[in-house]
């Protein structure tokens, strides 16, 4: 990941960087690794990933079918 300071704008530069992280989930891992988590919790919030995931695709779905 590159971010160029151009005209040693290092505030647009950082600020720039910060979205990128954010946008690739940098930030939520750091805070998902900051302390232990169960193996129950690892599967009960997995799940809940991919329930989003499949809510998510079949209401894209229903939008383009027109319903």
């Amino acid at each position: 990941m590159k971010v160029i300071v151009e005209n040693n704008q290092l505030e647009k530069a950082i600020k720039e960087l910060k979205k990128k992280l954010n946008q690739e989930g940098f930030f939520s891992e750091l805070k998902r690794r900051r302390f232990y988590e169960k193996p129950s919790m690892q599967r009960k919030r997995k799940q809940a990933k991919a329930a989003k995931r499949r809510k998510k695709k079949e209401k894209k779905r229903k939008q383009l079918l027109g319903y």
